[in-house]
């Protein structure tokens, strides 16, 4: 019994371990990577299970029928999963941000493609207003990632809200989390308290992403419940949005100079070629067109493994 219990687990934590390094990369989604994995509307529906009835349990002290109700071993895997990649890879992701900015950008680029056309495809009816919905989540996307970072405090309630804010966007496919936190001035200084292990900042920042996802769940479970095939596309729309963002060639805004992740938000995209001419460096055109296609070539390996994972252990939950 635990053998098989390991064995249905641990792949979920690997995934958790994915969707925490995607998290930490601004531009990129760990939503998208719940998705192209196949745990993305199981993940929705277990925290939307987190409710009055749910914590009633848990306060009568009922935590078998408290952990069964939740989902319990498939969010506690996910969750340490995300814990582990955040506590120790942030560090060699953002190594990678840093130093090979191209190569990084132009896998996740191949990746966020394929997941687009992952959810195209697992839409069964393309009318007008799925594909108007589509171009609304495009344009959204769009909207968001063009948009410049302001200044804000560092009091506890700005901490609370920017978690709350950024923690919905990370349950989005295609927004990234770590982009909002940009925005909001924020990354640098939550990666900060991370590294440093202020942990009095890191529960301020996990109360408000705890009390941002239970509420936005809600709104995303009832949007795939009633409009499914709209929200899927919209999601695709979104993830097509952001692809500006991560376009793999940039060069610095002029009377700008970007280092670390501020490089993201002022640059401009630009082809090869002129990345060549104005920085002078090689733009390893084939080998970010390998990663592109091995960003490709991963989605959909992970959608055909979880589709047959999905068949294999369908009904089976602890």
């Amino acid at each position: 019994m635990i053998s098989k219990i390991v064995l249905y687990y641990l792949p979920v934590s690997v995934k958790g371990i994915l969707m925490g390094a995607a998290d930490v990369i601004p531009g990129v989604s760990g939503g998208t990577i719940a998705f192209i994995t196949g745990i993305y509307e199981t993940l929705i529906a277990s925290l939307k299970s987190i409710n009055r009835k749910a914590l009633g349990r848990l306060l009568r002290f009922d935590l078998r029928s408290f952990w069964k109700s939740v989902n319990g071993g498939f969010l506690l895997s996910l969750l340490l999963g995300i814990l582990i990649s955040i506590l120790t890879l942030s560090r060699f992701i953002l190594f990678l941000l840093e130093h090979h900015t191209l190569l990084l950008l132009s896998f996740f680029f191949g990746l966020i493609i394929a997941s687009a056309v992952v959810i195209v495809r697992r839409t069964s009816s393309h009318t007008f207003a799925g594909w108007a919905a589509g171009v609304s989540g495009t344009a959204a996307a769009f909207l968001i990632t063009s948009l410049s970072p302001i200044s804000t405090p560092d009091s506890w309630w700005f901490i609370f809200l920017s978690g709350a804010i950024a923690i919905c966007a990370m349950i989005l496919p295609g927004i990234s989390g770590s982009f909002i936190l940009l925005l909001l001035g924020k990354y640098s200084f939550i990666l900060g308290a991370i590294r440093d292990l202020d942990f009095a900042l890191i529960a301020i920042f996990g109360t408000g992403c705890l009390a941002g996802l239970l509420g936005f769940v809600r709104i995303l479970s009832q949007l795939l419940q009633r409009y499914h095939d709209q929200t899927m596309l919209f999601l695709a729309g979104v993830m097509i949005g952001s692809l500006g963002k991560i376009w793999p060639w940039k060069v610095p805004v002029p009377d700008a100079a970007p280092e670390g992740e501020n490089a993201l938000l002022f640059s401009l995209n630009v082809m090869p070629e002129t990345y060549f001419h104005t920085t002078g460096a090689d733009p390893l055109v084939v080998s970010a067109m390998m990663l592109m296609a091995a960003g490709l070539f991963l989605v959909f390996i992970l959608e055909f493994i979880s589709a047959k994972a999905h068949k294999k252990h369908a009904g089976y939950s602890l």
